[in-house]
């Protein structure tokens, strides 16, 4: 997540006078998306969408109660996601949109308020979004990202707020207050984590950039020897992980070797179970036969024998009989 407050100057960002210039700057890609018949998003606020230009600029333009002619009237702040932050965001331009809206009014906007230690809330602040599909000096396949026109005074028009005042909770003085633009930058990062359940590397945190760019030497050697020792336990966890699988494939394939074996040899069991039946019967309906014919009857495949056995009985009968 990259958060950055774009510096005054003479051209678009000028804040010493009208919001209209730098309004007229963020409708410029919708007239490039409309003309293509692409989606666009208008601007937003805490609780409304599609808000017309003229009353952002008129809304901004009046709420400059006791300011000077040279002092800032409203500041821009660009919130920039990560490629890998606007995919957890949503799989299209809308869904990430509707996610970034989100973002904006339930985390960046209530730690903005908090920062100037003022006891100010989200609806204390006045500010108008915008959100951007495209960079024209961007290699990157995503690059959504959102501007932010926020008021220098908050919204009752009594109160001066100056996210880039270097006083941080002051409790005398002048200036009380202040505002801690570090404590943000944490505070928005840890809200996103927390709102779209994001797991951090520390390579994509607010500390580790900003150690290297701003810390000793010495500071820079460590946190990147840190940053080495995290990837080395990333790789032995996936390690790990993939010998833990292997190992229960391995288990699953010893399971169904196991169940077909077992299936196979019960149904090896249940065919000689029932060849030994088959050959059972067969006998007692052989031993039957055998009670049923008389002795001394010779058993032959053919059932002549047995008609010749039969008639060479009942000639003897009639013999004994003439005797």
């Amino acid at each position: 997540m990259h958060i950055d407050f774009a510096p005054p100057s003479n051209g678009t960002y000028n804040n010493s006078g009208s919001s209209r210039q730098l309004a007229n700057y963020l409708e410029h890609e919708d007239l490039e998306r409309m003309e293509k018949g692409i989606y666009t998003e208008g601007f937003f606020n805490l609780t409304e969408d599609n808000i017309y230009k003229s009353k952002v600029i008129k809304d901004i333009d009046v709420n400059i109660g006791q300011l000077l002619k040279t002092d800032a009237k409203f500041y821009a702040i660009h919130v920039s996601p990560s490629e890998k932050e606007l995919r957890v965001m949503g799989n299209t331009e809308q869904k990430q949109a509707e996610a970034m809206k989100r973002y904006i009014r339930e985390v960046f906007i209530p730690e903005y308020a908090k920062n100037f230690n003022k006891e100010l809330s989200a609806s204390d602040i006045k500010f108008y979004g915008k959100i951007h599909f495209n960079r024209s000096r961007s290699n990157n396949e995503l690059n959504m990202h959102c501007h932010l026109i926020v008021s220098r005074k908050d919204q009752a028009n009594k109160k001066k707020l100056s996210p880039l005042t270097n006083h941080k909770n002051t409790q005398k003085g002048t200036v009380t207050g202040g505002f801690d633009r570090v404590n943000l930058f944490h505070q928005a990062e840890h809200g996103f984590d927390k709102l779209f359940s994001y797991t951090r590397k520390q390579a994509e945190s607010f500390d580790f950039h900003n150690t290297l760019k701003n810390d000793t030497i010495p500071e820079q050697l460590k946190l990147q020897e840190e940053e080495l020792r995290s990837c080395e336990r990333g790789i032995v966890i996936n390690q790990e992980s993939l010998l833990s699988i292997n190992l229960e494939n391995m288990e699953a394939y010893n399971k169904t070797i196991n169940t077909d074996t077992y299936i196979d040899t019960k149904q090896e069991n249940e065919k000689s179970i029932n060849l030994s039946d088959s050959q059972r019967n067969r006998s007692k309906a052989f031993s039957s036969f055998i009670t049923i014919v008389p002795s001394g009857t010779e058993l032959s495949p053919n059932s002549t024998s047995i008609e010749k056995s039969s008639t060479n009985s009942s000639k003897k009968k009639k013999r004994k009989r003439k005797i």
